[in-house]
């Protein structure tokens, strides 16, 4: 082969219910990131917030917003208090996890600092690791969704790039953007700009307006997208609150119900989504399409008038927060 680029790469997406506590998530992550390196994949997805798992108690629980609510601020605290510090003990852990396995690994975290600015502010983000356990791109969701603004401040532009990530031999261009982060049209074209092979589209479910807009991507960028969404059942939701009666009536009901899918570069399922069950979906992607579907749509090349439109990126600003 010339060059160092892999033509052809296996992937995998997890789908499963999110662990009760960090250090069960982590060691979830550990078995699944096992499971897909024995199935022969060289990069392997989580969803948003994976670890340690997405606050659905935000939409699907009464008094969630009331101001100074003890019951919710207790749960804010364990949130904290089981998130990751991404240069600590957790990030160095999911490090070893991708280079014990030698695969890449793209991971939604709920990410806290533990000391200088933003101490006390926690954020959304998407770590992707080398099969070295490199950490080569740390990514904060820019905006967060509606009722998430009361748990996570706003991110930056430091992680919205395309890495080279190594596969096989060889590498492939990965980026990844946060759910509603997709209905964003400057942050989509700085991540085409960049120029992706594979873009992670992590959600912490993946119902039917976000495959639209997962879909979209994959035709707007020609390029693989791998929709990751997560499980949880009413039962995980925290013990201080009360779920609504009108969204959740059994114990047993899925508050995120999945939905993982695997798209190719002219916006048609590889993988259909699965819904209400874990899976690890598995496809073997041949980059060479992502050239073959550029001939007719490249919206940083031939589609992109720049003699008509203007962007820039400011990457050179300190983290807002």
């Amino acid at each position: 082969m010339i060059g160092t680029r892999r033509s052809t790469v296996r992937v995998a997406v997890i789908q499963a219910e999110v662990a009760s506590d960090l250090e069960r998530g982590l060691a979830l992550t550990d078995q699944r990131a096992g499971d897909a390196a024995r199935a022969g994949a060289a990069l392997i997805a989580f969803p948003e917030t994976w670890l340690p798992g997405y606050p659905a108690w935000l939409d699907v629980c009464r008094d969630a917003g009331l101001w100074d609510h003890p019951p919710v601020k207790a749960v804010f605290r364990r949130m904290a208090e089981q998130s990751v510090v991404v240069d600590g003990a957790e990030g160095r852990e999911l490090a070893a996890i991708a280079a014990r396995h030698r695969i890449a690994m793209v991971v939604g975290v709920v990410e806290r600092v533990e000391r200088g600015p933003s101490r006390g502010t926690l954020f959304n983000a998407l770590l992707t690791y080398g099969p070295d356990g490199a950490l080569l791109n740390h990514h904060r969701k820019l905006v967060p969704t509606y009722t998430e603004r009361l748990v996570w401040g706003p991110g930056d532009a430091d992680g919205i790039r395309a890495v080279d990530v190594p596969v096989n031999g060889g590498h492939a261009r990965v980026g990844g953007l946060v759910c509603w982060e997709h209905w964003m049209p400057l942050a989509r074209q700085a991540l085409h700009d960049s120029g992706e092979d594979i873009h992670i589209a992590a959600w912490p479910t993946v119902k039917d307006m976000l495959q639209i807009a997962s879909r979209h991507y994959a035709f707007e960028g020609r390029c693989y997208v791998l929709a990751a969404g997560s499980l949880m059942r009413a039962a995980a939701l925290p013990e201080e609150l009360e779920a609504h009666p009108a969204i959740v009536t059994d114990d047993q009901q899925f508050v995120l119900r999945g939905g993982s899918a695997i798209i190719g570069p002219d916006g048609r399922y590889i993988a259909e989504p699965v819904f209400d069950e874990p899976t690890m979906l598995l496809a073997d992607l041949d980059l060479g399409l992502t050239r073959e579907e550029a001939m007719t749509l490249d919206v940083s090349g031939h589609y992109s008038r720049p003699d008509v439109f203007d962007f820039e990126v400011h990457r050179d600003r300190r983290r807002n927060v």
